[in-house]
């Protein structure tokens, strides 16, 4: 977890390619449009706010978030699915410090492990503003309308409440911040 354009999308696929960690996907649910270059049942499940509105009555829906952005109403949300067994796999999702704590207060505090990823907020707007600039993107309102609401998602207090205890700090050199997260995975696969 971390703000937005702090690399989380990134480090995140890099760390499914080293295979001793051998990691699983969380696929979360979303109801907002499909990107370019998405697959549905890779990065998402894309429903509609239908199925999303069934998913929820049928009581299976560990957490949800609801982004009144520039586009509509967006819905994030985690389905307690068949994809997930936490006794035979260990996985990898992208998610908020309420995603967080609702899948810590779901599935156990010793099996859900934070790793919150920082950028100091001078880069992390330039990143954003250069991957804005993309022809495809361009949508300048929402980067912003993020960049303030992730102030204040993640205020150090917030952060704080969750028991966020380390920070993997992803400012220059990506590669190192990636071996950092691949060194704390394995040593919490082995339980030190």
């Amino acid at each position: 977890m971390g703000k937005s354009a702090s690399g989380k999308d990134t480090l995140y696929e890099e760390l499914f390619k080293i295979e001793d960690l051998k990691l699983h996907r969380i696929i979360m649910y979303t109801t907002r449009p499909i990107r370019e270059k998405e697959t549905d049942g890779c990065e998402y499940h894309f429903v509609n706010d239908k199925e999303a509105d069934r998913l929820l009555a049928s009581g299976r829906v560990i957490e949800l978030r609801t982004y009144d952005t520039i586009h509509g109403l967006w819905r994030y949300f985690t389905v307690a699915d068949e994809q997930i067994d936490p006794s035979e796999k260990d996985y990898l999702a992208i998610g908020t410090l309420v995603s967080y704590q609702k899948l810590r207060d779901y599935y156990g505090a010793g099996i859900v492990v934070p790793i919150y990823i920082e950028v100091e907020d001078g880069l992390r707007l330039e990143r954003a503003l250069k991957r804005e600039r993309k022809p495809q993107n361009q949508k300048y309102e929402e980067m912003c309308r993020r960049f303030l609401a992730d102030a204040a998602d993640y205020a150090e207090e917030n952060i704080r409440n969750a028991g966020i205890e380390r920070r993997f700090y992803n400012n220059e050199d990506r590669s190192e911040c990636l071996a950092e997260i691949a060194e704390f995975i394995r040593r919490e696969q082995k339980g030190e």
